[in-house]
């Protein structure tokens, strides 16, 4: 049967994200603000929440009622038959974005919210759902827009940004979307050769390993929200997850490379590697910014030095661009280079010129993704 869905995604990477969704065999795309509408059958539904390297969450809408205030909510969330998705037995967890007029305080909403479906259980049967808002059996979503409420079910059970490696993190780690993003922006694909010269806890050259491999990001989770779902079909949730499993591949088309000067940031890379088991297809080393060489005669570097909003002295971090333009100039001539910074400053510190400047949101940071042909 074919159902709605809509995939959260982080600001300006609707395009790819949507494109991305085709891939998988998504239908009827229509990308909205920070959001994907697609839809598909159950399967599919399950191959996103395991597939996309992107979005951050599948959810499933069920219901658009009018809400102009608190009382009208309160009905309308009663006159939906709840039993259709959650047991007394099962906990729950209510989560609200959006405003209006009456309705202005996310968290009352979502209290009020939570409260109609536990007084129609009360009625139905005399004993209600408990909350459990990190590990619900439902988590449901409320959207409010002018009058109207958005009511979804969140399939993914948490955002598919925690891949589940990050047991080791850094002091400002990458988000896992956004470094998959920034592989697909630079258009990187796993036939070139990947360095990311300030690899941190190693998020880059993970994400293009398990890209390089056709690991699905997913596997590595301790599970999803549809998997307690009264709907839940387990033997189609095998089917899909086996075909992943004979997907993957055991070599690498182009070698992956990550350093850092800091010896326990490396650690923690190396540790993040061996959680995935692919840290034997990654070649990371401890080095500084000056004693990097280009391994080979062509490939793609991308990396996310520190700018200043979260790490260093932009005085001292003026001085590593300055450095990472000098090495990219002499010697990574036929490579092609990427700088993620949230300074422009900072960028102009690099000192090279770019051929493209692309807008990207690291979390609430305004950033700029900085390309360079290295001749």
């Amino acid at each position: 049967m074919t159902q709605s869905y809509f995939a959260t995604v982080a600001r300006g990477l609707e395009e790819i994200a949507a494109e991305e969704l085709k891939t998988l065999g998504a239908e009827n795309i229509q990308t909205v603000f920070t959001g994907i509408h697609f839809t598909g059958d159950q399967e599919l539904l399950y191959r996103v929440n395991l597939w996309s390297r992107l979005i951050f969450r599948v959810l499933v809408p069920i219901a658009e009622i009018e809400c102009k205030n608190s009382d009208q909510l309160y009905k309308n969330i009663q006159s939906i038959d709840w039993r259709e998705y959650l047991s007394p037995k099962d906990n729950l967890a209510v989560h609200c974005t959006g405003t209006n007029y009456n309705l202005n305080h996310t968290h009352y909403t979502a209290l009020g919210i939570k409260n109609a479906i536990i007084d129609q259980q009360r009625e139905q049967t005399g004993i209600r759902s408990s909350v459990d808002i990190n590990h619900p059996d439902l988590q449901i979503n409320a959207h409010i827009e002018n009058d109207r409420c958005s009511l979804s079910l969140d399939s993914s059970g948490g955002s598919l940004h925690r891949r589940g490696y990050h047991r080791a993190m850094g002091v400002a780690p990458l988000k896992e979307t956004l470094a998959a993003a920034l592989l697909e922006l630079a258009q990187w694909t796993p036939e070139l050769p990947f360095l990311d010269p300030c690899c941190g806890s190693g998020t880059l050259p993970i994400e293009a390993t398990l890209k390089s491999l056709d690991i699905a990001p997913g596997l590595y989770r301790s599970g999803f929200g549809f998997q307690k779902w009264r709907d839940f079909a387990p033997e189609l949730w095998k089917k899909v997850l086996n075909e992943a499993k004979q997907r993957q591949k055991f070599s690498l088309d182009a070698p992956i490379y990550g350093s850092d000067a800091d010896r326990e940031t490396l650690e923690e890379a190396k540790s993040n590697a061996a959680f995935c088991q692919i840290e034997e297809y990654i070649q990371f080393s401890r080095k500084q910014i000056s004693q990097i060489e280009a391994p080979c005669d062509r490939g793609i570097i991308i990396c996310n030095p520190p700018y200043g909003k979260r790490l260093g002295n932009t005085q001292e971090l003026g001085l590593l661009y300055k450095q990472l333009g000098d090495v990219f100039k002499q010697q990574f001539k036929g490579w092609t280079a990427y700088i993620l910074t949230g300074n422009k400053e900072l960028g102009k510190q690099v000192g090279l010129r770019t051929s493209r400047r692309i807008a990207v949101m690291n979390g609430s940071l305004p950033c700029t993704l900085l390309k360079y042909e290295l001749y």
